[in-house]
């Protein structure tokens, strides 16, 4: 007899029949093969012992593993946090060195002190034009300020974007920026009197020596080397921005303006002077002091970048409202149109940042986006910037609303009442926001019917693909039609819309269980017998769970455990009523109830029509009898659940009951011989 051991399944050439085949050979009756198959079997459960024993150590080295690769991931974090804040360093020391070798290029050439200033002007404007690459622009008649290098910064993460070199005139502000060969290329300008300049407080370890430049575009934040540096250009940016306040044109034979907008008080003089004018120089006099404007006015321009920087928008945006209604009452002053324009710019400018405020909620939650939208969103509709306003809040929320959806779909959370909060949430806020603003209404009717449709999407895409059980498909569909029904709370009725964006796919899957169900039918052989549950407990549990679904077989169990009708009969009973049931969810829908109706209709009647084969000797009366519980018993009771969930009368199942009543099913003449077995 061959030795049972472990060595001989270990060898990769053994065979298994072949082991058998020697071993039956090789034993001498059934006492030796009996104890063969013991020795095997002991090895067998030594090696389950074995397999058992190295998991479970292969497991605990996994757990160890886990910790050290946990330990390992905090550490490489520290590492990288150390990494990082050392590439900030170099950068910030790269960026300094390339400002420090990036020369200015008026100073590198230089230019004759003995020469007046407009000849100095005009050269270094000419050294601008030779090394600036694609500028098409005309600086002849602009006066030159200051130049100099600096790094555009990105407005969210401060991170460094590229070198700009920026030549600042009277006029106008050019920027270039830095190619690897340091040459300059052009890239835009701006009007100096359409800007503002907002010094950025330092922040250690984020940006160092910044200015925020408040442009046409939108603002742009720029980093000078040092400190000195960006008080200069702060400086000078003041300088360039009034410069046009002081130029005027010139006229011939006419008096000239005021060449600053700071006027001082007149002295007072006394009757006896006033007495001495000529009547002429007296209505002069008068004119000129009734010509000047206020000092509160004067001065707002300054006051109001000071309270943009320092983010007090609703003092800005109050300062800006008096000079507006100042200027409004009286603007025949000196220096009026300046100070109107500047104004107009200034408003500007804060529309800008406020937007740029209701832009950078975008990250953030839904709730805390809506949250800290409503301070910009309150001034920009004081300041009739409401459709841009409700654009960029609409765009934030879709972007806050489709970012929630992919973490509840990771989390197989419930999207469809989630998506719908959502809507709700976001009309509510934007009717509150913009209650005062009719014409904005429509935006919102768009962003909802755009949302619903993306929303449509995902779900056809996520849950209702091809092959979903119809189940599965009713549950998805009435957690959607629910939670949008509410909408109609708030006056926002999608239900319709809905309905007409899943249409198409719902009566594809309709369509596809209705093929499957039916082909379903008739697949396992019916004995056409009694239906025996063997023991009293099945009997009462199969009771018990059709009564939940409202059918009591009690009047049909003969003797202790038996059911006086088919097995077949019995489960195509529970399968009728679970369709139904999905079925009338989808029929709340008018335009899926034929369809639902014709599933039920068709999968009834593929039920109902099999007839036992010719070479089973059935009792027809007994076939009869089933075909007769369906028709007047199981069919009634599906249209009664069917009206009730779907709420409304189900007209082909109706239809169809009619007409199994009419045609009643004609037994077979029963034997004298034969009986019903219960």
């Amino acid at each position: 007899m061959p030795e049972a051991s472990t060595a001989v399944f270990e060898k990769d050439n053994f065979n298994a029949e072949k082991y058998v085949k020697n071993l039956v050979q090789d034993c001498v009756g059934g006492p030796e093969l009996q104890q063969t198959k013991q020795k095997i079997q002991s090895l067998s459960e030594t090696v389950s012992s074995t397999l058992k024993k190295h998991v479970y150590e292969n497991y605990m080295q996994f757990i160890e593993t886990a910790k050290e690769i946990s330990h390992l991931e905090s550490e490489m974090y520290q590492l990288s946090h150390i990494l990082i804040e050392q590439r900030n360093l170099l950068t910030t020391l790269r960026d300094e060195s390339m400002l420090d070798d990036q020369k200015n290029i008026i100073e590198d050439q230089s230019l004759d002190p003995n020469v007046n200033e407009e000849q100095q002007n005009r050269k270094a404007i000419q050294l601008i034009k030779e090394s600036l690459i694609g500028y098409k622009g005309n600086l002849d008649d602009k006066v030159f300020i200051h130049e100099g290098g600096l790094i555009e910064l990105d407005s969210n993460d401060y991170r460094p974007i590229c070198r700009i070199h920026l030549f600042l005139f009277n006029e106008v502000l050019v920027l270039a920026k830095v190619r690897n060969e340091k040459k300059l290329e052009f890239q835009t300008e701006y009007e100096t009197k359409k800007i503002a300049v907002i010094n950025i407080k330092d922040l250690d370890g984020v940006n160092k020596n910044a200015i925020n430049v408040i442009t046409s575009d939108g603002a742009r934040m720029f980093q000078c080397i040092n400190s000195a540096a960006k008080l200069e250009w702060i400086d000078k940016f003041e300088h360039a921005i009034k410069f046009h306040q002081l130029k005027k044109p010139k006229k011939a034979q006419a008096p000239q303006p005021p060449t600053s907008l700071k006027f001082e008080a007149p002295q007072k003089s006394t009757d006896s002077e006033l007495l001495t004018l000529s009547p002429t120089a007296s209505e002069m006099g008068r004119v000129i002091v009734e010509n000047l404007p206020p000092e509160w006015l004067v001065t707002a321009p300054e006051e109001i970048q000071a309270e943009i920087a320092q983010r007090h928008f609703e003092d800005c945006l109050a300062l800006l409202q008096k000079c507006e209604d100042h200027l409004a009452q009286d603007s025949t002053f000196h220096g009026a149109a300046e100070i109107g324009e500047k104004i107009k710019t200034l408003k500007g400018s804060l529309a800008s940042v406020l937007m740029h405020e209701l832009s950078n909620s975008q990250s953030r939650s839904l709730q805390a986006a809506l949250r800290s939208s409503r301070r910009p969103l309150k001034l920009l509709v004081e300041m009739e910037k409401s459709r841009e306003a409700c654009g960029i809040l609409l765009r934030v929320c879709s972007s806050a609303i489709r970012t929630s959806q992919r973490q509840a779909r990771r989390n197989n959370l419930a999207v469809s009442e989630l998506f719908f909060c959502d809507v709700a949430l976001v009309a509510s806020e934007f009717l509150r926001a913009f209650s005062a603003k009719a014409s904005c209404t429509s935006a919102l009717i768009v962003w909802c019917n755009m949302e619903l449709q993306y929303f449509a999407s995902q779900l056809i895409k996520h849950y209702l693909t091809k092959d979903t059980q119809l189940e599965m498909v009713a549950k998805v569909v009435e957690g959607v039609r629910e939670p949008c029904l509410k909408l109609r709370e708030i006056g926002l009725d999608l239900s319709y819309h809905m309905e007409g964006l899943l249409r198409s796919t719902l009566g594809q899957l309709l369509d596809e269980a209705r093929y499957r169900l039916v082909d379903s039918i008739g697949r396992t052989e019916d004995p056409w017998q009694p239906y025996n549950l063997q023991t009293k407990t099945g009997l009462r549990t199969l009771l018990k769970e059709f009564d939940v679904l409202g059918i009591d077989f009690r009047t049909y169990v003969t003797g202790d455990t038996w059911i006086n009708l088919t097995q077949a009969t019995v489960s195509f009973c529970r399968h009728l009523l679970q369709t139904t049931e999905s079925c009338a969810y989808l029929a709340k829908y008018d335009s899926l109830q034929r369809d639902s109706e014709m599933l039920i209709r068709e999968l009834f009647l593929s039920q109902h029509s099999i007839k036992p084969p010719n070479s089973l000797n059935a009792d027809m009366n007994f076939v009869a009898k089933n075909k007769t519980y369906m028709a007047e018993v199981l069919l009634p009771i599906a249209m009664k659940r069917f009206e009730r969930i779907a709420g409304k009368k189900p007209d082909l199942l109706m239809e169809l009951h009619t007409q199994l009543r009419t045609v009643p099913p004609k037994p077979k003449p029963r034997s004298v011989y034969q009986t019903d077995v219960l």
